[in-house]
């Protein structure tokens, strides 16, 4: 699904105007975004967590020279950790 998919189906089932569905998905996906700019998490209950992880730097290998490394740095990452109910519906199929 897309985010065009999701403003259909939201504007569908509301009966809302799909420009004013989009603004309004939009809007929530950048507050998403800024809100793990800042280092904060977002809880949704029942949905999910987003938190934002630092992996530690490590050396890698270039598989087709292992003999060299290659030093990768810390990087910041979003780690998504569903909730109960999405588990369940999922698993549900």
């Amino acid at each position: 699904m897309t985010k065009r998919d999701l403003v259909v189906r939201i504007a569908r089932e509301t009966g809302m105007i799909q420009q004013d569905v989009g603004a309004i998905v939009q809007k929530f996906l950048d507050a998403i975004i800024d809100t793990l700019a800042k280092g904060e998490h977002l809880e949704f209950r029942d949905f999910g967590v987003f938190e934002l992880c630092v992996r530690k730097s490590r050396v890698g290998r270039n598989p087709n020279k292992p003999q060299i490394t290659v030093q990768i740095p810390e990087r910041k990452v979003v780690k998504f950790k569903p909730g109960k109910i999405m588990k369940q519906r999922v698993l549900q199929g």
